[in-house]
């Protein structure tokens, strides 16, 4: 598996040399920021499985960087701050941040901190995924959403395992998903009919 790629965003330079090189060291691709114009800059040219945002940064403030980067960019986020406040935390959460650290840190704290986030990442990037097919597939039709009502009755499957199994027919058959719900259904429609 790649190296984990991480954003680390902190005003403080002596944090971010100090961060950069222990995790490095662990095997993550690191890359710095000292501002949240500066991680949008950044964002906007590499990606990045994670991104790591002091809160409490110069013009944009963290939380304003933490939500860009993930609106904007796909890019997952922990919080980091020296201070640990309940409306801080509150806000990180609102913003989408999938931990927050205080300040001190080391790499200790860090990394699992990193793993569990990373992980957390790509769940939530496969549930996206998932979410959004069968949106699309929803949307695509009637067809398609009644085909997937009969696999989901006939075979007892969940709606994202019946969506999963019209789009696996569909493509060992070479058509269109909406072509092959259509048949299904038409195929169904004859059989009541007799």
């Amino acid at each position: 598996m790649p190296a984990i790629r991480v954003l680390l965003v902190d005003d403080d330079r002596l944090i971010l040399a100090t961060l950069a090189r222990a995790l490095a060291a662990s095997g993550y691709a690191v890359d710095v920021a000292d501002s949240g114009e500066a991680a949008l800059e950044c964002a906007a040219s590499e990606r990045y499985d994670l991104a790591i945002v002091d809160m409490r940064l110069p013009g944009m403030s963290g939380c304003e960087a933490a939500r860009r980067l993930r609106e904007e960019h796909g890019i997952a986020t922990l919080s980091l701050s020296a201070y640990s406040d309940r409306e801080l935390v509150q806000q990180a959460v609102a913003e989408g941040a999938l931990g927050y650290l205080v300040k001190p840190v080391d790499a200790a704290q860090l990394i699992p901190a990193i793993e569990a986030a990373a992980a957390r990442a790509r769940d939530i990037a496969t549930l996206t995924e998932a979410r959004l097919q069968l949106e699309q597939a929803l949307a695509g039709g009637r067809a398609t959403s009644m085909a997937v009502g009969i696999m989901m009755e006939r075979r007892k499957l969940s709606e994202q395992a019946a969506f999963e199994a019209l789009r696996a027919s569909a493509r060992k058959n070479q058509r269109k998903l909406e072509d092959q719900s259509r048949e299904m259904v038409d195929m169904l429609e004859r059989l009541n009919e007799h």
